[in-house]
């Protein structure tokens, strides 16, 4: 039996001083607070998100977020997605797409030109920084510390900090409740008696593409304070957006120093603040001592229950390295990933594309929790799908097609974002299907049912559409036009292009699994989608090697090498040939642009070559030396300034790891057949599901 305790501590994450891309976070994937070196956030300006659009302000990684909080601007009147639709040409006739007039470059940081209209339906609503807590001296920003230790205990989910500021030590320790959206913090110093204090400051709903505050317009928004019996309760107005912020504290006070801005510091050397937010009512918090608690006995059955991996006795040298980021990856992704929406790409640590979520990112971010026996963990945002459904099948109805058609970047009300791309991606419409079919699968038998019957309305709501989707042809049925592939890099000839290799595989094997569901609900098979499955157009091949899409320019060598993830990502059902998928990987490792790439190309390349019964390359895949494949010391998967952390490659990793440590369907029944088998890694495991 692995000693979990053990593998988990030897990765607690330690700093000694301020690294700038690498804060620290307690959250329970509803909630999250990201911390500077003191435990609070006190420098901010220390912790930058740069801007992605000329113009903006510079945001901070040191976040309070949520996945109830969100904010729209007001406008003088209402904006329809209608202005934002064109028609394009497909075999059933004319089909109108959300689009952007001006062309989005994977090239550049910019944001394209934008009608009012474009920009604010992409804008809003945005995900808001619900507060920021930091220290103050005598009012004023805490002055540079002296000292600073900090520890993030993975067993507990604590963050102990420790710093001297004017000569005087500050212990602080930093939890978030499990099951509430709290943070508590206790606070032990001298200095609490002579001006330390902890200043509270709300900003108005950001539009930024990075920054979820916006401090410039005091006047837009208001802040209501309330003393009640053992703290205050702290309302806020930002147009049609109301919340509510408690605070506990004892032997405390609070004194008002601006329209938006608290301060409350104590009368002793200790000081317990137990800070509540919610959209409506809420009461104060409990005790600190029972929120650390409830923290400390949540991350022990978190790490007790569900899977393990253990690699750091293996020869290879990179085995602690890799055991170092599956372990932060896991605690990452809980905090971030696990709540009731879908996450965005940088979760709840800061915004990207302004908080909102990207589908096609759902199966990078959650798949890993039902293969790593945490399937809880992903049905709390796979539920979202039922909630938005009759959103997808109005746009799958105008568009003249069957079932459902899911929609790429959306907030929580499922509306689709203009976009030059994201409206033509078909790449995430089959990944509720796999997600729960991988949930089906980590189900006991008693449990499948109930499943089924869950997820069964999505599941084959979706599967409607991709037969509906495909285009009869003499050659096959045939995806597109128009048409974005995953590898985004052919968006300038979307109105033409057609049958991307990935996206191919990808819909076959979707659709033979929803058959397979309704079997499941008694149903009788569909024989539609048996003939889409059956009769889809070859994949394309250039050269001895699969194209990324079928004609000019077939394959770009940027962006992602999405034609390898036919057979990796999806599973092997002999549309796609293994001898011309391997000469493909080959090509890609020889002289594809890294740089390009993203974190969970990484991942995937991995899974190919691991099907492909080439576990060496499968490791060099993972841990490939690449700008966007390093992992911080926090473990998150850093990408560019504006993008500073990338939650899709740490779920990527996971779910590579989950495939090459206990196999997939059709392996060849060696233990660990992901992983070399000449004595160089040692592979322990308890608790993983096998991969489809």
């Amino acid at each position: 039996m692995i000693d979990r305790r053990a593998l988990v501590g030897r990765h607690d994450v330690e700093l000694s001083g301020v690294v700038a891309e690498s804060p620290l976070s307690v959250g329970n994937g509803e909630l999250c607070f990201t911390v500077d070196v003191t435990g609070l956030q006190s420098r901010p300006e220390r912790y930058p998100v740069e801007p992605r659009t000329e113009g903006d302000e510079v945001g901070t990684l040191l976040g309070t977020l949520s996945q109830w909080g969100w904010h729209s601007l007001p406008t003088e009147r209402e904006y329809d997605l209608a202005e934002t639709r064109r028609e394009y040409s497909t075999p059933g006739g004319s089909v109108p797409y959300v689009d952007l007039g001006g062309e989005m470059d994977l090239a550049t940081t910019s944001e394209p030109r934008q009608t009012d209209a474009e920009q604010w339906l992409r804008a809003n609503p945005h995900r808001l920084d619900l507060g920021r807590i930091g220290f103050v001296l005598d009012g004023l920003p805490l002055p540079a510390v002296e000292t600073p230790r900090q520890r993030l205990e993975l067993w507990s989910g604590l963050i102990e900090s420790s710093f001297v500021v004017a000569g005087m030590p500050v212990r602080v320790r930093t939890v978030c409740a499990p099951d509430d959206d709290v943070v508590a913090v206790r606070i032990e110093s001298p200095a609490l008696a002579v001006g330390l204090g902890v200043r509270f400051a709300f900003p108005y709903g950001s539009g930024a593409w990075g920054n979820a505050a916006d401090w410039s317009r005091p006047d837009a928004h208001t802040t209501t304070v309330r003393e009640v019996d053992g703290g205050w309760r702290i309302d806020r107005r930002l147009d049609s957006t109301a919340y509510r912020v408690v605070v506990g504290a004892d032997d405390a006070r609070l004194e008002v120093a601006g329209p938006h801005e608290l301060v409350v510091t104590g009368t002793a050397e200790v000081l317990e603040l137990r800070i509540g937010f919610a959209p409506g009512e809420r009461s104060l918090p409990p005790a600190y001592e029972v929120v650390e608690a409830a923290s400390r006995w949540h991350w022990q059955r978190f790490w007790e229950s569900g899977a393990v991996v253990e690699l750091a006795a293996s020869e290879d040298p990179r085995g602690v390295e890799l055991e170092r980021r599956v372990v932060l990856s896991q605690y990452l992704t809980a905090v971030n990933c696990a709540g009731s929406l879908p996450p965005q790409e940088t979760g709840l640590v800061c915004n990207s594309w302004r908080g909102r979520f990207h589908l096609e990112m759902h199966w990078w971010h959650g798949a890993h929790f039902a293969l790593w026996g945490r399937a809880e963990l992903l049905e709390r945002s796979l539920g979202w799908y039922e909630r938005v459904l009759p959103e997808a099948r109005a746009t799958a109805a105008l568009q003249g097609y069957d079932g459902v058609r899911w929609p790429k970047q959306v907030g929580p009300d499922g509306r689709e974002s203009p976009s030059s791309i994201g409206p033509f991606l078909i790449w995430q419409q089959p990944h509720p299907i796999y997600l729960a079919e991988l949930i089906r699968r980590a189900a006991s038998e008693d449990a499948s049912g109930v499943v089924v019957e869950r997820y069964g309305r999505m599941v084959l709501q979706t599967a409607e559409f991709m037969a509906s989707y495909a285009g009869a042809t003499d050659a096959g049925y045939q995806l597109g036009p128009p048409l974005i592939p995953a590898q985004e890099s052919y968006s300038a000839i979307r109105a033409e292009l057609v049958n991307p290799t990935f996206e191919l595989a990808y819909w076959r094997w979707a659709l033979l699994v929803a058959q397979q569901w309704r079997g499941y609900l008694g149903l009788e098979p569909d024989q539609r989608w048996t003939v889409v499955a059956d009769g889809l157009v070859p994949a394309p091949v250039r050269d001895g090697c699969y194209a990324a899409i079928d004609g000019e320019p077939w394959t770009i060598r940027t962006d992602h090498p999405s034609m390898l993830y036919g057979l990796g990502v999806v599973p092997d059902t002999g549309y796609l040939d293994r001898a011309t998928m391997s000469r493909t990987l080959a090509g890609v490792l020889d002289d594809w642009d890294w740089e390009s790439t993203w974190g969970w190309d990484y991942p995937a390349i991995a899974m190919t070559a691991a099907r492909l019964g080439d576990p060496a390359t499968a490791v060099d895949a993972l841990l490939l030396k690449a700008t966007k494949n390093e992992y911080l010391p926090n473990g998150h998967n850093r990408q560019t300034p504006s993008l500073p952390l990338y939650l899709p490659g740490n779920g990527g990793l996971l779910a590579a790891v989950a495939l090459m440590a206990a196999g997939w369907d059709g392996d060849d029944g060696s233990p660990a057949p992901g992983f070399p088998a000449d004595g160089t890694w040692t592979v322990r495991h308890e608790g993983l599901h096998r991969s489809p």
